[in-house]
């Protein structure tokens, strides 16, 4: 039996962890059994300049936390090395990093994920880290408007020369 001092350490982390879990944008669990220290530093650095929260977990103070947060799903994920990478604000960036970090790396595998509050299956995953970056579908609409009213500009320029020259 652990003493007093244990147990209530790992109460501590299992309520931290459930909060984490309920007030995370989205979530991804990782096997990363087989990287290197340069590869897991690699990886570490990414998800730190996409603003990721990553941690090795310890797999029965997370089903305890996942339990109690309301996900039941990930019981059966939670053996083995596991990771948890969570985003706070983008629910993108977590599967998308991961996804592109897997790519590379055979020993390394995603194991299920979450998004506001609801489990989500690899598939989903998948589709989720294939959507652009914040920043990306910004420019993106941005380059669309502007698109949009030099269409118009050129337009009223069409018209005043018309008019112009009648």
């Amino acid at each position: 039996m652990p003493s007093e001092k244990v147990l209530q350490q790992k109460q501590q982390i299992v309520a931290d962890l459930s909060e984490k879990l309920k007030t995370a944008a989205a979530g991804v669990f990782v096997d990363y059994c087989g990287l290197t220290v340069e590869e897991d530093t690699e990886l570490r650095n990414k998800l730190r300049e996409a603003g990721i929260e990553y941690a090795v977990v310890k797999n029965t103070l997370t089903k305890r936390a996942a339990n109690e947060a309301g996900f039941s799903e990930f019981d059966e994920i939670l053996n083995g090395p596991t990771a948890l990478a969570l985003s706070f604000d983008d629910v993108v960036a977590p599967a998308r990093v991961l996804a592109e970090f897997a790519k590379t790396k055979d020993v390394f595998e995603i194991k299920a994920g979450f998004m506001e509050g609801r489990a989500m299956s690899l598939e989903e995953i998948d589709a989720l880290s294939k959507i652009p970056s914040k920043d990306t579908l910004y420019a993106m609409l941005a380059g669309g408007l502007n698109s949009v009213i030099a269409g118009l500009a050129r337009a009223i320029d069409a018209v005043r020369e018309q008019k112009e020259t009648a």
